[in-house]
């Protein structure tokens, strides 16, 4: 009997192939590189709600589009699927020599330092060349996301604040160089300072386990989620939202917050 996969691979060449849909058989990895982040987005966006279903939904979203992109390397006759897979699967092995091999490490940290000078070792050997401790670094990446790899990346290489109360230092700094800009109404300067702080405070939250595109990400959607139950408090009471106070409205984000907490 065939497994999941087998049947999905099935379906994908049915659609790509002679009779197949005229949309699918016109795609090219390039077409669908857009929709493989926007599924991953989605998919993203279903684990943090804690939506199951969704999760399983998008989760099979995403990997119907890789499945999809690689039969079309597949086509081209560039790699197979399998091919991509075997890759992986060596690299796992290769970067984890502590599991599959004798390797030992004392702590995390050692561990990813070798996990880094593992990764440079590879992308020496692929390009010939020496390569920089940020090279492979995604230039796409959203900036905070980037800003944390940049972080973690420099950390496992001994370059950062020596402790967290130093990180932290820093990040009162920046504050207090944004707040000079900004009162000498410097745009500029303001906008520099005011990267560098948020640039700071991703490597304090990285210090503390906190990766701050996810942190934000959850901030923004309790904002979200108390805004919209502000907006239904004003229309139990008959009020226009738009047309209140801002003291009416300030009532309701607290009423809003106290439910929020009273129901965990």
């Amino acid at each position: 009997m065939p497994s999941a996969l087998e049947e999905l691979l099935l379906v994908i060449d049915k659609l790509i192939g002679p009779d197949g849909c005229p949309w699918d058989r016109a795609q090219s990895p390039e077409s669908l590189a857009e929709y493989i982040i926007e599924e991953c987005h989605e998919l993203v966006g279903a684990i943090r709600s804690g939506g199951i279903a969704d999760a399983c939904e998008e989760l099979g979203d995403v990997a119907f589009l890789l499945l999809f992109v690689g039969r079309l390397y597949e086509k081209r006759e560039k790699f197979s699927f399998d091919d991509a897979l075997n890759a992986a699967r060596e690299k796992m092995i290769r970067r984890h020599p502590h599991v599959f091999g004798d390797r030992v490490f004392k702590d995390m940290n050692e561990q990813l330092k070798v996990w880094e000078q593992i990764k440079r070792a590879e992308h020496v050997a692929e390009e010939s060349r020496p390569q920089g401790i940020f090279a492979s670094l995604p230039d796409t990446l959203p900036p905070l996301v980037k800003a944390y790899r940049v972080h973690s990346k420099a950390a496992r290489n001994g370059f950062t604040w020596e402790d967290d109360e130093a990180a932290a230092r820093q990040v009162e700094a920046e504050w207090l160089e944004w707040l000079d800009a900004d009162a000498r109404g410097d745009v500029e300067a303001g906008r520099h300072e005011f990267g560098d702080l948020l640039f700071s405070m991703v490597e304090l939250g990285r210090r503390k386990g906190i990766k701050a595109n996810e942190a934000l990400d959850f901030a923004v959607r309790r904002f979200l989620r108390r805004f919209s139950r502000m907006e239904a408090l004003a229309a139990e009471q008959g009020k226009d939202f738009p047309a209140l106070s801002l003291e009416e409205k300030d009532a309701l984000w607290v009423a809003a917050k106290a439910e929020e907490s009273s129901s965990g």
